[in-house]
C-alpha cells in the first residue's frame, strides 16, 4: 500500500542530453542533474548539482532509467537517492516530450522505484523506506510524486 498523499515532491533541473549512441542494448544516454527543490510534509530542502539519470531507451521505445542524485534539507542533513525506474508511451506523445513539449502526464508511464541512503538522524526514517514515484517530465526538468510504501 502507498502512502494518500506523497511525503514529497522532487523538481529536478535537468542538463542537456548526452547521447553515448546506440549500443548493443539500446540508446545509452547521460543526462546530468543540475539542481532543483524537494517539498513536502516530511521533507524539504534542495537537490544538489552533480547527480544524473543514466538511460537506455529500448528497441520497444521505452526509457530504463537508473538515478543517483544527492537532496539535503532545509535542515542540512545529506541524503542519497537511488532510483530506478521506467517511462514509455504512445510514439507521438514520446516525440512530444523529446521536443520539450509541456505533456499530461496521464498520458504516458513514468514510475520509479526509490532508496534513500542518509547518515544524518534528523532523516534517519528515509533508511528504512521504500518509495515510489510517479514522474513527468518537463522541458528541463523532472517532477516526481513521492509516496511511501507502507
Amino acid at each position: 500500500m502507498l502512502s494518500a498523499q506523497p511525503i514529497f515532491t522532487i523538481e529536478a533541473e535537468l542538463e542537456a542530453i548526452m547521447s553515448l549512441g546506440r549500443t548493443p542494448v539500446g540508446e545509452r544516454r547521460i543526462i546530468g542533474i543540475g539542481g532543483g527543490t524537494v517539498r513536502g510534509q516530511k521533507f524539504n530542502g534542495r537537490v544538489l548539482p552533480g547527480g544524473a539519470d543514466w538511460q537506455v531507451i529500448r528497441a520497444d521505445g521505452a526509457a530504463d532509467i537508473q538515478a543517483r542524485y544527492t537532496i539535503e534539507s532545509d535542515g542540512g542533513a545529506r541524503v542519497l537517492v537511488d532510483s530506478v525506474g521506467l517511462r514509455h508511451g504512445p510514439p507521438e506523445v514520446i516525440e512530444k516530450l523529446a521536443r520539450g513539449d509541456n505533456v499530461d502526464p496521464a498520458l504516458y508511464y513514468f514510475r520509479t522505484v526509490m532508496r534513500f541512503e542518509t547518515g544524518d538522524p534528523s532523516t534517519d526514517w528515509l533508511n528504512r523506506i521504500i518509495a515510489v514515484a510517479c514522474g513527468q517530465r518537463l522541458a528541463r526538468a523532472v517532477r516526481l510524486d513521492v509516496y511511501e510504501v507502507e
